[in-house]
């Protein structure tokens, strides 16, 4: 029993996915969650706005507190779920990916969605429904990392384990006031802490990769004590703004950790792959990022002047939404054994989706021209999702190619 147990652990990704006899679509945990993400998040923000300009009996369950753990807890956690599946079955080689285990998950997922939206995020049961998931996926990462004692990668088990926290938190705040902006901020915290340390490693990868191809004779620099003190200093900064929100010293420790990550991001020679969205579309991810921190600093440090709204939005539209969306893209080719050309649809996304968030950032700076604002970047929004869930959601739904096209 033990040998049959240690050979079926040691049975990797491939082995796995090519076992899998059911439907394309739970072959691999990426597909269902990108999918359903997309959907999502193409639907949500703009029935959201809807709402704001006088939308009827749905007012009653889509509300402000909705539409922020909607986006945070629905369509960012339902991204970051379907990638860390593929990057747990990298660090461990035998993480069960397909079948059942997603489609529990994916089932858990999608309760959370419908309680959410059906009773609203004051409702009890819909609490009880909805915080399940991440705790579950948590459990299964560690378990995973533990039976592969791999160490290296803790990281996101953690995030993951804390995203779990930060939701049963914002949960709780109709019994303690509070507890609403905490978990907020942690959770904004933790995913742009992801994006830093994963997009860190994956940007100037993929970077170097492509100019290699082409020839290039620069590449980005490598890693060196420089990321590294510019990631320690950005890690630094989320956590004064999770303790002290509202302190001069945190405001200026943000605007650093954003022009140090600026700076980090020229290192990456993005400007020289203009010719290939699949890239440009992360660096843009990460210029969000930056300018995100630096607003979030600047709204801190002067609040008359800089809206704490549009700080938040330049991290979570720009940031979180370019480069979610860049991510999903270049993994759906990736793993559906496409070849990595983005025709239109991703420069045409990734554009979409980052003049959506300039639009909303500029609509917390506006006095006259608010509400027209939040109508188009909605709209450009919806437009960036959908894009990708038609042109993409094919290939999410249809059976691996066994080879790139010619």
């Amino acid at each position: 029993m033990m040998q049959s147990r240690a050979r079926e652990t040691q049975r990797t990704t491939a082995q796995i996915v090519r076992g899998y006899r059911g439907p394309a679509l739970f072959s691999f945990g990426f597909r269902p969650f990108f999918l359903l993400a997309s959907g999502f998040a193409a639907v949500a923000v703009p029935l959201w706005i809807a709402v704001m300009a006088g939308g009827g009996d749905i007012a009653a369950t889509v509300t402000r507190d909705w539409h922020i753990h909607e986006m945070l807890f629905g369509y960012t956690v339902a991204v970051i779920t379907g990638y860390m599946i593929i990057a747990g079955a990298n660090w461990t080689g035998h993480y069960p990916v397909a079948g059942a285990p997603v489609m529990v998950l994916v089932a858990l997922w999608c309760a959370g969605r419908v309680a959410m939206l059906g009773w609203g995020p004051e409702n009890t049961a819909a609490m009880v429904i909805d915080a399940v998931f991440l705790p579950v996926f948590a459990a299964a990462l560690w378990r995973e990392q533990i039976a592969a004692r791999n160490g290296r990668n803790l990281v996101p088990c953690v995030v993951v384990t804390l995203l779990a926290v930060a939701n049963i938190a914002f949960h709780l705040r109709l019994a303690q006031p509070d507890l609403g902006a905490i978990a907020e901020r942690l959770a904004l915290g933790l995913i742009a802490l992801l994006i830093v340390v994963m997009g860190g490693r994956l940007v100037p990868s993929f970077t170097r990769n492509w100019l290699a191809q082409q020839g290039a004779g620069r590449e980005p620099v490598p890693y060196d004590r420089f990321d590294l003190a510019i990631a320690i200093l950005t890690a630094g900064a989320l956590l004064l703004w999770q303790l002290f929100p509202h302190a001069t010293a945190t405001g200026l420790a943000l605007v650093s950790a954003g022009v140090g990550t600026l700076l980090r991001l020229m290192r990456w020679r993005g400007w020289e792959a203009w010719r290939a969205p699949l890239v440009w579309g992360l660096h843009l991810g990460y210029l969000w990022l930056a300018l995100g921190l630096v607003l979030l600093g600047a709204a801190i440090v002067f609040p008359g002047q800089v809206p704490l709204s549009g700080a938040i939005h330049a991290l979570t539209a720009g940031g979180i939404g370019t480069m979610t969306l860049a991510m999903m893209t270049r993994t759906t080719l990736s793993h559906t054994g496409r070849a990595r050309r983005s025709g239109y649809a991703a420069p045409g996304s990734f554009l979409l989706v980052t003049i959506a968030a300039g639009l909303r950032v500029a609509a917390a700076f506006s006095t006259t021209a608010a509400q027209e604002l939040l109508a188009f970047s909605a709209l450009l929004w919806c437009g960036a999702f959908a894009l990708y869930t038609l042109v993409y959601g094919p290939m999410l739904i249809k059976p691996r190619w066994s080879a790139h096209p010619r």
